[in-house]
């Protein structure tokens, strides 16, 4: 294998990866420019997705409908927890949403080990996602579910591109984003933009977790703790808040990660995530609005 094919392997692995750190950022950073809260419990909203999708295959479903039920099991997921757990203490300071957040984790977390146990899942994909692509030789090698991934989510990124941009629930989003307050004195319904931003995020969410499951094989019920971790800090990297800074921050924490593992002695491989993390006190210290945002400010 050449220089330039190891390079463009590592290309692939990167592009691949950061899609899925994309997309759980997108969803965090959703719900943060609506409702100024970070939302832990968005990796196990992950899980739900994942688990849901396991099942019904399980029961003979095929892979792309499990898929999208496993997605609307994740929107769902998202509608009840905003209802019941963030909406009651929607006003309350910031501790008290950040230790509700950390509940619902929790909650969620134990509830699925009493379901299907802590012990990992094997994940089923159809024979034609495990098989792969062999360019030049064999030396560059992917395979359809990384090529299933980044097209799902370039087209599910475009799709909300438009969405809040061309619809007036879209532009509602923006606007409460923007000031909540001033969005409610011109007569929006605050209640339903953020019913709507937490079933889009958890949807995305759900997507993240199937795409994840199926490219790590195996589904459990603490599986949304590290991407969760991951995208916080691609979140971070980018601008908390901005849907264009997950995108960004998503695909450099990716690249970031690939070029470790590929590039840098393996004695330095274990610490990757410790890296990662001094990253993310780097752009805490020295930029906190992340690369997107020119000052503190956080805006959807």
């Amino acid at each position: 294998m050449s220089q330039l094919e190891y390079i463009l392997q590592q290309v692939i692995n990167a592009v691949s990866l950061g899609s899925l750190y994309a997309l759980v950022a997108v969803g965090l950073s959703i719900v943060f420019g609506v409702l100024k809260l970070t939302n832990f419990a968005h990796g196990d909203v992950m899980m739900v997705g994942a688990f849901t999708t396991v099942l019904l295959i399980g029961l003979g479903m095929p892979f792309v409908p499990a898929m999208i039920c496993g997605i609307a099991a994740s929107a769902i997921a998202g509608f009840l927890i905003e209802r019941i757990a963030y909406r009651p203490i929607r006003n309350a300071p910031d501790v008290t949403r950040l230790l509700t957040s950390l509940a619902v984790t929790y909650i969620l977390e134990n509830l699925g080990i009493l379901l299907f146990t802590s012990s990992p899942r094997n994940f089923p994909l159809p024979d034609i996602l495990n098989s792969s692509w062999q360019l030049s030789g064999g030396a560059i090698t992917f395979t359809n579910i990384n090529v299933l991934t980044v097209l799902l989510t370039f087209v599910s990124l475009i799709g909300l591109g438009w969405f809040i941009t061309k619809t007036t629930i879209g532009l509602g989003m923006r606007a409460a984003a923007e000031d909540m307050q001033a969005a409610q004195l011109v007569g929006l319904n605050v209640n339903k933009v953020i019913v709507v931003a937490f079933i889009v995020a958890s949807a995305y969410a759900g997507l993240a977790g199937v795409l994840w499951a199926a490219q790590a094989g195996v589904v459990q019920p603490q599986m949304g703790f590290t991407p969760l971790l991951k995208a916080f800090v691609a979140a971070i990297i980018g601008g908390f808040g901005s849907i264009s800074g997950a995108l960004l921050g998503g695909y450099m924490l990716g690249a970031l990660e690939i070029f470790i593992i590929a590039f840098l002695p393996d004695t330095v491989v274990p610490y990757r995530d410790a890296i990662v993390f001094a990253l993310l006190i780097a752009f805490l210290l020295f930029r906190p609005g992340g690369l997107l945002q020119p000052n503190r400010e956080i805006k959807l």
